[in-house]
C-alpha cells in the first residue's frame, strides 16, 4: 500500500520509478533509505539521458577502436585514436578530418569515436552531408528540420560523413559556409572525405567559399590523409567460393 503511494507520488513529482523490492535490507535508518532512492534516481536519469543521447546522434552502426585493424590500415594507429579519446579536443572545440579514397576507414574511426564520446556524456550527432544539406534547405518550411537542426547546434561534435561524393550548388554551399560559421570554435566537428583539399573547389563548385569553409574547418584540427587500398575490395565476400 505504502508502495503504491509512493510510486503516485514519483510519477506526480517526474522521477523514474523504481522497484521498491530491492530495498528490503534490515537495519536501514530512514536517512539511508532516502540516500539509496535518491542515488537510484540519479543512476536511471543518467541511464534515461543515455539512451536519449544515442537515440539523437543516429549513429549508423556501433563501431569500436579494438575493432578497427590497424594492421591493414597504417596510416593512423591505435595509439593515436585513443589518446583522442580524453576528448579534450571536444572540450576545446577542435575538429578532426579523415581524408582518403573510399573504404580505407574513414567512416569506422568517426563513428567509434562518436561512440566513445556518447558514452563519456558527450552529446553526437552523425549525418551524411546530403542529410545536412537537405535540412538546411529545407529548414525555413520544415518544422521537422528546425527541430533537427536545433539538436546538431546542441551537440558537442557533430560528425559530417561522405563529404565530397556528391556535388553540392553554390546556393547549398553557401548554406554549409554559414552552418559551419555557427559552429566555428563552438563544437567539435568530425569530417570524412574521399576529396583532398585541393578537389574540394571542385565539389563545392566556388574557390572563395571553398576556401573560407577550409578555413574554418582546419584552424583547429587534427588531419588525419588515410591512403591504401579500400578494405572492402581487399576482404570482399563472394556468393559462390
Amino acid at each position: 500500500m505504502i508502495a503504491k503511494v509512493i510510486n503516485r507520488q514519483i510519477a506526480e513529482l517526474h522521477l523514474e520509478p523504481i522497484d521498491f523490492s530491492s530495498f528490503h535490507t534490515d537495519g536501514l535508518t530512514p536517512l539511508q533509505y532516502i540516500e539509496r532512492f535518491l542515488t537510484e534516481q540519479l543512476r536511471l536519469k543518467a541511464e534515461k539521458a543515455t539512451k536519449m543521447r544515442i537515440r539523437r546522434a543516429t549513429m549508423p552502426a556501433v563501431k569500436t577502436i579494438e575493432q578497427f585493424d590497424f594492421g591493414f590500415q597504417r596510416s593512423v594507429s591505435k595509439e593515436q585514436m585513443l589518446r583522442l579519446c580524453d576528448f579534450t579536443w571536444i572540450d576545446n572545440a577542435y575538429n578532426i578530418m579523415f581524408l582518403g579514397p573510399p573504404s580505407v576507414g574513414k567512416t569506422h574511426l568517426a563513428t567509434a569515436l562518436g561512440t566513445r564520446a556518447l558514452s563519456s556524456g558527450y552529446a553526437v550527432v552523425f549525418l551524411i552531408l546530403d542529410e545536412l544539406i537537405k535540412l538546411l534547405k529545407t529548414s525555413e518550411i520544415s518544422t521537422k528540420s528546425q527541430k533537427r537542426l536545433r539538436q546538431i547546434y546542441k551537440a558537442n561534435l557533430v560528425i559530417i560523413d561522405e563529404v565530397g561524393f556528391l556535388p553540392v550548388t553554390r546556393v547549398e554551399a553557401n548554406l554549409l559556409f554559414a552552418f559551419l560559421s555557427a559552429l566555428h570554435e563552438k563544437t567539435s566537428i568530425i569530417i570524412t572525405s574521399n576529396k583532398g583539399f585541393s578537389e574540394w573547389s571542385d565539389f563545392l563548385g566556388d574557390e572563395v567559399i571553398t576556401a573560407a569553409i577550409l578555413d574554418r574547418l582546419v584552424y583547429r584540427c587534427e588531419i588525419f590523409n588515410m591512403v591504401g587500398e579500400g578494405y572492402r575490395l581487399k576482404n570482399r565476400k563472394s556468393i559462390l567460393n
